[in-house]
């Protein structure tokens, strides 16, 4: 399985996505069609799924996503959490200092999954 790696633009995020267990979005995600952007994203991470490793780090980096993209973020973090099956999902949500909407975002989709993020406050 070969890594995914798109470089982002102003109104794309960067993403990478590494078999080996090492996933990272960051940057904006500002998207009129947010299911041409996203869908071949979860074809991959279900084929990952297949055989994921024991250990899945999920840093997620962004400074502004729009409610389509938020969507597909979070059909992402509910695959993950759902197909992981014994293995540790470890998602590093960083936001900026003083973010709080973008807090309140990773905390909210904390609550939803039932599960713990690592909240990673910068300057």
């Amino acid at each position: 399985m070969e890594p995914i790696n798109i470089n982002g633009t102003n109104r794309t995020p960067f993403v990478s996505l590494d078999p080996s267990g090492k996933f990272r979005i960051r940057g904006r995600s500002i998207h009129e069609n947010p299911s041409k952007f996203f869908d071949p994203l979860i074809q991959w991470v279900e084929a990952y799924l297949k055989n994921p490793c024991e250990t899945l780090v999920f840093d997620i980096e962004l400074e502004y996503f729009n409610s389509g993209s938020s969507r597909y973020i979070l059909d992402i973090l509910r695959l993950l959490m759902e197909k992981q099956e014994g293995n540790k999902l470890i998602v590093n949500w960083y936001y900026e200092d003083g973010d709080d909407d973008l807090l309140e975002r990773g905390q909210y989709y904390e609550s939803i999954l039932n599960t713990k993020f690592n909240f990673i406050e910068f300057q």
